[in-house]
């Protein structure tokens, strides 16, 4: 991994909590949106983050609530580039909220804190709100608690939420905990209750797949527990509790930030965002702006051509499958972008962009539809997951974006298999003896399932944008 290159730095004071919890379904989501909306209603700028690789959660931010968020992920990132990455996202904000990723003291694997919610909190000094489900509990929600404040020393659990309780109940579950926590010599607050209400039952895991109009009663679902929110948590101390955070300052200013891309060097890339594909971070795309890549969006759904005047192109993942027949029906399209990578153009594909670019896709209805053509063989659907999980990702030979024996990190998580995987690299499971062959490496096109985090190597973005100039000027 090559984390030496930072592309901006500047110290930040902004207030931050993350919203984390024992275990996975204790309500993390939608607390967090809640919250969200809450301190967005009261005037506050808010900005988002997500602990982990999940690209639903940022954008259920983004399109819901209307607030930018990030993904923060150690296994892509060094800590350094993390902090520096989390800083300039969080500028300009009133407060910072991270919703954290599985258990608290998750991580990469079973036995490990690596990577997950409290790693990501030690690192960007940010204190915590646990989140705890209360449904048919009493005392032992303060053993639990004592298990996690007692697990490590540096927990940085700074307020309790108690998830699914009555307003009735509230006022002695509150005294009860509180008072044996201090007399534990732990004097965490809780901070406020969440009811059972409808209104906190909003899953976020298929936001790609929901129309404008069902977005549209999300967001005053959303509004209403924001609401209800107002009077069950007491904003005034969560605030306060953000406010503890220390500044964060991750050194100093590099060239690259400050250099301006002169006009011609500039680049235009076309990148595919509609209901098919928007699996895209925000760091890789903000990276490739700063390469000097002015992104231009389109539809491979609605569009019959690409924008003028390109020099790459970027397939991200997404749902691909739910809408074979229209991509299919698209044939002006898919024409045109054969024929220019046959010419060439440079192109980074990943799963369900690198499912668009075979011969065919097997679509969600069992039917199979004619794609693009560049990849041969046929993209098709399993009874099971297919793969899941980090990866390492090392050339197996030499090409223009990664040499044989460098490396990158990603990220896998797909239903549909390929009968062309490719074997320009080889993925291996970190921290275990499995490995497997990948991606398709020849010439201009890096295509597979993976996603890519082009922080993990800074210099395959690099190499991308250098492809893209050479196609413009030759």
């Amino acid at each position: 991994m090559n984390d030496s290159r930072e592309y901006f730095t500047s110290g930040s004071s902004a207030k931050r909590v993350m919203i984390a919890a024992p275990m996975s379904g204790c309500g993390k989501t939608t607390i967090t949106c809640g919250l969200m909306q809450a301190l967005k209603s009261r005037g506050y700028r808010i900005a988002a983050a997500k602990c982990g690789p999940d690209y639903i959660d940022p954008m259920f931010h983004r399109k819901v609530l209307g607030v930018d968020s990030q993904n923060l992920d150690l296994f892509f990132c060094s800590p350094r580039v993390m902090e520096t990455l989390f800083m300039e996202h969080a500028a300009g904000a009133d407060l910072a909220i991270m919703e954290g990723v599985m258990g608290y003291y998750d991580g990469m694997s079973l036995d490990s804190e690596r990577a997950g919610s409290y790693e990501v909190a030690k690192v960007l000094n940010t204190p915590v709100l646990l989140t705890v489900n209360c449904k048919g509990a009493a005392l032992s929600v303060l053993a639990l608690l004592k298990g996690f404040l007692t697990f490590r020393s540096d927990h940085n659990i700074a307020g309790i939420i108690l998830n699914r309780v009555s307003g009735a109940v509230y006022p002695r579950m509150k005294e009860m905990i509180e008072q044996g926590l201090l007399d534990m010599g732990y004097p965490v607050p809780v901070v406020g209750y969440v009811p059972e209400k409808a209104v906190f039952e909003v899953g976020s895991r298929h936001l790609g797949l929901v129309t404008p109009e069902e977005i549209r009663d999300l967001k005053e679902t959303l509004r209403e527990a924001g609401r209800v929110l107002e009077e069950t948590l007491d904003l005034e101390q969560i605030l306060k509790i953000a406010e503890t955070a220390p500044p964060l300052s991750a050194g100093a200013e590099t060239a690259k930030k400050s250099q301006k891309i002169p006009e011609g060097e500039r680049v235009r890339l076309a990148v595919a965002r509609d209901l098919a594909f928007g699996f895209y971070y925000k760091d890789n795309l903000k990276l490739l702006e700063e390469l000097g890549c002015e992104l231009v969006f389109f539809s491979p759904i609605t569009d019959s051509s690409l924008p003028e005047g390109i020099s790459g192109l970027l397939l991200g993942g997404g749902y691909p499958e739910l809408y074979a027949r229209p991509l299919s029906e698209n044939q002006t399209l898919r024409q045109e972008i054969r024929k220019l990578l046959d010419k060439g153009l440079p192109c980074h594909a990943e799963c369900g962009g690198f499912m668009y670019l075979h011969e065919s896709m097997e679509g969600e209805d069992g039917k199979f539809y004619e794609m693009t053509g560049f990849i041969e063989g046929e993209a098709v659907r399993r009874n099971r997951l297919v793969r899941f999980g980090y990866i390492e990702i090392e050339g197996a030979s030499d090409g223009v974006y990664l040499s044989r024996g460098e490396r990158l990190r990603g990220h896998e998580f797909h239903y549909w298999d390929s009968s062309s995987n490719g074997d320009g690299c080889i993925a291996r499971k970190p921290g275990r003896d499995t490995s497997w062959s990948c991606i398709h490496m020849e010439g201009h096109v890096f295509a597979g399932f993976p996603h890519i985090h082009y922080y993990s190597n800074i210099r395959f973005a690099e190499r991308f944008v250098r492809q893209m100039r050479r196609f413009q000027n030759r």
